[in-house]
């Protein structure tokens, strides 16, 4: 099949936007790292926010998607576990036109593969974002998440973490997997879902408990009636959804069980109703959550809140790149910050892994001399 230019546009335009924004909008910060992780981090995540607008407006406005969103909804600024089952390996970039409707960007944090993490534009803002990267090994990730976690606890700001249990995307030879790890455990056999995997989702949701920094869990539901891109390729190809669903499912925290065992059956429940909805969803004939009787969820904000904001992110980031352009061309300053900035993207991750490594060290150095100070005070407090 021939490369499409809309997805080379739509492809283009975010990797230059990410590219560019890790460099002039999100360099300029990194500093304040140094100072005060707290405040670093607030003022990122509304930063990142900017940018995860841009595929919103590009698949809506630009391509015509259609979004259809169906369920309990939101609370907004809630801190939740977001669970969804993984179609493709887009559909965290698709569950941002749910998010700008029905909360809001700045507060998502995603769990990924470590390997994204290098890629650059892209894996550089992921990092600046603090997106949790695993390594998809228990032996390596527990430790990591922890930190995390803690770190998330700590600072106090609210949270809403993607995460897939399922581990990688439905395709042919995942299935073949997932079908061979429910014959080794007396499991169904799923088609429309993978079995998941339920030792990361129960350590996060008994941290973010532990740590009074969960209010719900949002199980999410996504299906795609028509042209599903199962891989970035098919967006260069030009094969974009044409409608994508969501059905949205909220659990207050006080209404889930109290036990990792009983957590962990809870989370496969869960995944059997999907494979359940979703069997329904692709038999019939008109293809919709609706069809249960379940009726749309109002929004948070209204449709033309969401479509100015998405005319505004289309404009702004047309003209920020272009401007990226020009002063590259014109200006021998802007050149050399943008040299010194890719360097510092690129060495930082060689000595130190990654822009939210050294996060976790400044605010653990913060930490220590807090506590330090807490305890000269207590002894001068004694000596008195």
């Amino acid at each position: 099949m021939a490369v499409s230019v809309r997805g080379l546009y739509f492809v283009v335009t975010l990797f230059l936007g990410s590219f560019f924004g890790s460099i002039f909008m999100l360099g300029p910060v990194l500093p304040l790292m140094l100072l005060s992780p707290a405040w670093y981090r607030w003022i990122t995540d509304r930063i990142v926010a900017t940018w995860l607008t841009l595929p919103v407006a590009l698949l809506e406005l630009v391509f015509g998607v259609k979004v259809v969103i169906t369920g309990e909804g939101f609370v907004p600024g809630e801190r939740s576990v977001i669970i969804m089952n993984h179609r493709t390996r887009l559909d965290w970039m698709f569950l941002w036109c749910c998010l700008l409707r029905y909360s809001y960007l700045r507060l998502e944090k995603i769990c990924l593969k470590a390997a994204l993490k290098a890629v650059p534009g892209f894996g550089w803002a992921m990092q600046v974002a603090c997106f949790v990267f695993i390594q998809r090994r228990w032996e390596a990730d527990k430790e990591h998440l922890e930190n995390m976690l803690d770190y998330f606890c700590d600072i106090r700001e609210p949270l809403q973490l993607l995460l897939f249990p399922e581990g990688t995307d439905l395709t042919e030879n995942t299935r073949t997997r997932s079908d061979a790890f429910a014959a080794q455990n007396n499991l169904p056999k799923f088609e429309y879902v993978l079995h998941p995997r339920t030792t990361g989702f129960t350590f996060i949701v008994e941290r973010l408990r532990q740590g009074n920094n969960l209010d719900a869990v949002h199980d999410i539901t996504v299906a795609y009636p028509k042209n599903i891109p199962q891989t970035e390729r098919h967006l260069v190809l030009g094969l974009f959804p044409r409608e994508i669903h969501f059905h949205v499912s909220r659990f207050p925290v006080a209404a889930l069980p109290a036990s990792p065992a009983a957590l962990e059956s809870w989370c496969r429940e869960r995944w059997a109703e999907k494979e359940a909805r979703l069997r329904d969803f692709y038999s019939s004939e008109v293809r919709g959550f609706e069809k249960d009787g379940v009726v749309r969820v109002p929004p948070c904000k209204s449709e033309l809140r969401v479509a100015l904001i998405k005319a505004a992110s289309l404009l702004y980031w047309t003209s920020f790149i272009a401007f990226c352009f020009t002063g590259l061309w014109l200006w021998w300053s802007f050149r050399v910050y943008f040299l010194f900035m890719v360097a510092v993207f690129m060495v930082q991750q060689k000595l130190a892994g990654g822009m939210e490594l050294l996060e976790l060290a400044c605010h653990r150095h913060w930490k220590s001399l807090s506590s330090e100070s807490e305890k000269n005070k207590l002894l001068d407090g004694k000596v008195q």
